[in-house]
């Protein structure tokens, strides 16, 4: 079984405003995951101490880090990661289109990796994390779903996407990726009742998801909350058991 965990680390600054990388490290180690994606990193920022948050955190893990910037203002960036003491290789790191009528809109990206996760075996595991605004969320899935990602001839099965899409499963962006690929929140082996990651205080948002493809068995998903996972981010950490199916 293998373990995946999705975390939007809001710059590894916790609702109490405090900047603290190891207390968001803290958090991720008490799950123990094979594979770790973490949304909203720093690298290099002035706000966060110029800080490699991705490195910082894979040091800590005793992982190798990739990261895909969605934002650069010079050399300050911010973006997306994965995490992973596995062997791996990076297939993908681009922008996702925005909404061309609200140009001033953040920038987003996908980030995509395959992990052997034992005897030559690989998974694919994109990373996202999408726009606030409905309309963007739209183009962003859409994009996701279309040739360049889901569809593109480097995709194989077994295949998650996951991360921060800002969207419940009322919305059109969830229902566009939730045709292409089973919604692990639902599939999962026993259910467990609604998992919700935001906010911290008050999880009643399912806005972090994980999509997963045939060949993939979900046994177990669940948030990660402990009161160091309500004070470290913004978003509770969204965690996955899966097993591969021939």
């Amino acid at each position: 079984m293998t373990r995946i965990l999705t975390y939007n680390v809001h710059r590894c600054v916790g609702t109490d405003r405090r900047l603290d990388v190891g207390r968001v490290a803290a958090v991720i180690v008490a799950e123990s995951p094979d594979i770790v994606v973490l949304q909203e990193v720093d690298v290099g920022r002035a706000r966060t101490g110029g800080v490699d948050q991705a490195h910082r955190l894979a040091q800590r893990l005793g992982m190798s880090s990739r990261f895909n910037a969605a934002l650069k203002v010079e050399e300050e960036l911010y973006g997306d990661a994965v995490l992973t003491a596995l062997p791996e290789r990076l297939i993908k790191a681009a922008p996702l289109p925005g909404d061309a009528r609200m140009p001033r809109l953040e920038p987003r990206g996908a980030l995509w990796v395959a992990i052997d996760v034992g005897d030559g075996v690989e998974v694919q595991v994109i990373n996202t994390h999408l726009g606030l605004a409905p309309r963007e969320q739209q183009i962003q899935a859409a994009a996701l779903a279309g040739d360049q990602w889901l569809g593109a001839p480097a995709r194989r099965d077994p295949l998650i996407l996951l991360g921060d899409f800002n969207a419940t499963s009322r919305t059109v962006a969830y229902r566009t990726l939730a045709a292409k690929l089973g919604d692990a929140h639902a599939v999962r082996a026993a259910r467990q009742g609604r998992v919700a990651t935001f906010p911290t205080a008050m999880p009643i948002l399912r806005i972090d998801h994980a999509f997963v493809s045939q060949g993939i068995r979900v046994v177990r998903l669940a948030a990660a909350v402990s009161p160091l996972s309500r004070l470290a981010s913004d978003h509770l950490p969204l965690v996955i058991d899966f097993e591969l199916e021939p």
